[in-house]
């Protein structure tokens, strides 16, 4: 049974999550396996939502269609539009501001929870 995931993050350096979802204009993902471990796989480029203070749907719409095989979202922040709009495209969004490799983890942690009361 195949139960990897990707999850897609909002960076500018590859290092530390420090994206708000509106202003990234790419999204790192990682595929996660089945026994927990991760690795990078690619950079998709986006157009940023947010420019000036005013929101651009259709850059949110296609943003979200690009990550739309991505299970979860992490990101430094995004607004709760945004969220939503994440969530009906069947996509999880966490805010978790820290070093990639501890948000990623903490992710993996989580569905592995999640799985396990899934099972019960």
């Amino acid at each position: 049974m195949d139960n990897s995931y990707k999850i897609a993050v909002a960076s500018s350096d590859g290092i530390v999550v420090n994206q708000h979802f509106g202003h990234a204009d790419k999204f790192l993902i990682y595929e996660v396996q089945n026994d927990g471990n991760y690795n990078f796989i690619e950079i998709r480029t986006v157009k940023p939502v947010c420019d000036c203070g005013n929101h651009d749907d259709e850059n949110l719409t296609e943003n979200l269609k690009k990550i739309q095989d991505c299970k979860y979202l992490i990101v430094s922040k995004i607004g709760m539009g945004a969220s939503l709009c994440a969530e009906q495209s069947g996509i999880i969004p966490v805010e978790l501001p820290d070093m990639i490799e501890n948000s990623v983890r903490k992710v993996i942690s989580f569905e592995q929870v999640q799985n396990l009361f899934e099972r019960n």
